[in-house]
């Protein structure tokens, strides 16, 4: 299972002991990923159910709503097959709902202003309604706020993106999951119900330090948001996902969508974020994303760093304990006790387009550089991009200040006059040579 050194296996279990201990949770188990394998388990407790079944990396745990992660790949399954975009109005799909003028992206970061729970009992501790039920209480009076002034956090919006998603794939939500996730994925101890080796969700009692179980209801309508139980085992597999995408279950390019900041908490907002479906921490000069997740009776965290291609995930049966941000805190042992190489520099191949650029240019007396960087033309500098060929002498930003822009090659006869580039006019010589 593990191909880390001894101290380091040592340290991480370390800290997931010092968790479960200080936190009292009856028991805690995690992974961590590395270069896209699991490359070392760990648990602590005897008590992932009261009569002492030990925590393992095969023991399915609920693991709340890390749930949404996975609706929200089904919704952007959807727009890349052209089924919807996620500007449209969610009253498009869903006519006549409250809320129906806010987007599918307001839903997916929360960024709506919609109430973060929806109105009746707390759903997490009672039996689950029809989604009918579900929009029969929904009222635009409950706003938290306006939409698209911050990233408030929404269970209810969840529920709704599934019901959408359902009904332009003429498919419930729980069949979509797994036939166009958990399968190509090959999670299979993921599941809407428990099945084989799985946790009792429990609380602790503040004073006597009993077990007290939690209840365990179906979701319902609310299920997208926080019902499915997995494993440690199968989330590494979803964590492997993250940093190298599937095809068959979305490109590299929509992974990278969905982790970028799309809402941000205005006091959080240089240290935590939120993407469509994924949590965003800010760990400079890194990124970490993924999803943090809780319900009765149950603790989780899975983040990936995609750069450093390494991952951790963290499951435990507590309502109330340290065992969500455990999971960042393996990323940082592994990495303290086994930095991450840097990747082995080898000579660039040729460009097929682009190879004339190469070399120092100038924007007035600014200088500028167009070198290759991992085969793709990069624009180094006061301002600095990445850049691919859409054309004869014509090229699109792909990232940092020029994204989405336009290069395009001015000649004059043969020869290079000079470049266009978003207005920008990038000459060979500074001003007056």
């Amino acid at each position: 299972m593990t191909d880390l050194r001894p101290d380091t296996s040592a340290a991480l279990l370390a800290g997931i002991a010092a968790a479960q201990s200080e936190t009292r949770v009856p028991s805690l188990a995690a992974g961590v990923v590395r270069d896209g394998q699991l490359v070392w388990t760990g648990a602590r407790g005897r008590f992932a159910t009261a009569h002492g079944l030990e925590p393992g990396p095969n023991v399915q745990y609920r693991i709340g709503s890390i749930t949404k992660t996975l609706t929200a790949v089904l919704v952007l399954q959807c727009r890349d097959e052209g089924l919807l975009a996620l500007n449209d109005a969610v009253g498009k799909y869903l006519p006549g709902i409250a809320f129906g003028d806010l987007t599918i992206r307001n839903l997916l970061a929360h960024s709506g202003g919609m109430n973060a729970e929806p109105a009746g009992p707390w759903w997490e501790r009672n039996p689950g309604v029809s989604f009918d039920q579900l929009v029969a209480a929904m009222d635009e009076s409950h706003a938290a706020g306006p939409a698209d002034r911050r990233h408030h956090y929404s269970n209810l919006g969840y529920g709704l993106l599934a019901e959408i998603v359902a009904r332009v794939r003429g498919a419930s939500w729980l069949e979509l999951v797994q036939r166009r996730i958990l399968d190509p994925l090959e999670m299979r101890r993921t599941s809407y119900f428990p099945f084989g080796a799985a946790a009792q969700g429990f609380s602790v009692h503040p004073f006597s330090g009993q077990l007290v179980e939690e209840p365990a209801y179906d979701a319902g309508a609310m299920a997208p948001a926080g019902q499915l139980w997995s494993t440690v085992e199968d989330l590494s597999r979803f964590a492997r996902f993250l940093i190298d995408p599937v095809p068959e279950v979305l490109s590299r390019e929509t992974i990278e969508e969905m982790a970028a900041p799309a809402a941000a908490d205005p006091r959080e907002a240089l240290t935590a974020s939120y993407g469509l479906g994924l949590r965003l921490i800010a760990d400079d000069p890194h990124l970490l994303v993924g999803h943090t997740g809780s319900m009765p009776g149950f603790l989780a965290g899975l983040f990936v760093d995609r750069a450093r291609r390494i991952g951790a995930i963290t499951l435990g049966n507590a309502t109330h304990g340290r065992v969500a941000s455990v999971a960042t805190d393996l990323l940082t042992t592994l990495v303290r006790y086994e930095p991450v190489l840097a990747p082995e520099w080898v000579p660039e191949p040729e460009l097929a387009q682009g190879h004339e650029l190469l070399g120092h240019w100038y924007w007035g007396n600014s200088p500028l550089t167009f070198s290759v960087v991992a085969g793709i033309l990069q624009l180094s500098g006061s301002m600095s991009s990445r850049f691919s060929p859409i054309g004869p002498d014509m090229y699109r930003g792909r990232d940092g200040y020029f994204a989405g822009e336009r290069l395009r090659v001015v000649r004059r006869g043969d020869a290079i006059d000079h470049l266009d580039l978003a207005t920008f006019v990038l000459t060979r010589t500074p001003y007056g040579e």
